[in-house]
């Protein structure tokens, strides 16, 4: 299958498939030196904070490695825009000015302006709206960027057609291409900051950085207007108990990071708390510049909010649970690794020497 972005390999692209090839102990200390050189004369000492805030686990697609896939008989439901709000003063109260808004792909829980009412409550009070929810047209990107949000987050999830094809295999998600072009779709709605990345477990994990590689030098250059940051989120255990095909060992990890920086010094690299605490405080002067933490991947996570709604879903008809135990919640998208506090996280910072930022960006920036 012709990828929009195939081209001949170009300098970059080699350079970076050749600092993945297995390296020797000295290799790996090399590119660990110089990838925090590169961090820290492009960023300094700050690392930017932010929080997912899931709004819904209600799904449409099936895919294999989710928790959230539709077959999945878990607890489900759609926060209510109070709740969400709820969720998010909470969040602020922690010092968060940033916060990413997550979502299963289900028109019929959201839709109707429920995103976009969601962004314009929200943006009263939090300066950063990112949203990682279901692919959209252009348009449809360009009201929610003038309801208050600015930033997008897409994971094509593998970059590998055959795999991608085997782990989708119902709903709007199996279409590839649909997913691939969506970060260009957001340019063009209006965002401003564009986050991509792969789910590393599902395909060769060199193969899958390279692409994701081959597609961000693409982006590039198409929305060149935008800022970039790149995820390189690992499988987590999650309802449906998938199992990684191809893992991604500590050691390889880290020298992805270390080729992502050296190859494309500008962009920002997000470490989420999927990653356990001794191995995110280990990576943090090798090129991050944006880490979660104090993170739930549930709806309601942060208060509770959206118990009295639990149900499950068949058929897009929601079916009520009986005799649910009091502790109940809904079912998170997948399981967190460091589950410290966002104070713990700022804490961390400071002792190793970076500056927490809990705020880069105001809409008075943007005022005449």
């Amino acid at each position: 299958m012709s990828l929009p972005f195939e081209n001949p390999a170009s300098p970059r692209l080699r350079r970076f498939a050749s600092l993945l090839e297995p390296a020797s102990p000295e290799t790996l200390e090399s590119m660990a030196r110089q990838s925090q050189t590169l961090t820290r004369n492009h960023f300094g000492r700050t690392i930017r904070l932010f929080a997912p805030l899931y709004l819904s686990n209600e799904c449409v697609n099936n895919c294999a490695y989710c928790g959230f896939s539709r077959d999945n008989p878990i607890l489900r439901v759609t926060l209510s825009e109070d709740a969400v709000l709820r969720e998010a003063r909470h969040l602020t109260a922690q010092g968060f000015r940033n916060l990413l808004l997550v979502a299963g792909e289900h028109p019929r829980f959201v839709s109707n302006g429920y995103l976009e009412n969601c962004v314009s409550e929200l943006a009263k009070e939090v300066p950063s709206i990112a949203l990682e929810v279901a692919p959209m047209e252009a348009p449809d990107y360009a009201r929610l960027v003038q309801a208050g949000a600015e930033g997008l987050v897409v994971y094509q999830e593998t970059y590998h057609p055959d795999a991608y094809a085997e782990f989708h295999t119902a709903g709007p998600k199996k279409d590839f291409l649909w997913r691939l072009a969506c970060p260009e779709r957001a340019y063009q709605g209006g965002f401003r900051r564009i986050g991509i990345g792969a789910l590393f477990g599902l395909a060769p994990w060199r193969e899958e950085a390279i692409a994701l590689a081959a597609h961000l030098e693409h982006l590039l250059k198409v929305c060149w207007k935008a800022q970039f940051t790149v995820s390189l989120p690992r499988l987590r255990p999650c309802a449906g108990s998938f199992a990684p095909r191809h893992p991604l060992p500590d050691r390889e990890f880290v020298q992805l990071i270390c080729a992502l920086r050296i190859c494309f010094p500008q962009i920002g690299i997000v470490l989420s708390t999927r990653e356990p605490a001794p191995l995110r405080d280990a990576l943090l002067p090798l090129g991050i510049t944006m880490m979660s933490a104090g993170s739930h991947t549930e709806p309601g996570g942060y208060t509770g909010e959206g118990v009295d709604s639990l149900h499950q879903t068949v058929r897009g008809r929601m079916v009520p649970v009986e005799n649910l135990d009091a502790s109940a919640r809904a079912t998170e998208q997948f399981s967190i690794a460091d589950s410290r506090s966002p104070a713990e996280i700022a804490d961390l910072l400071r002792t190793r020497g970076f500056d927490p930022v809990w705020k880069d960006w105001d809409s008075a920036i943007l005022a005449h």
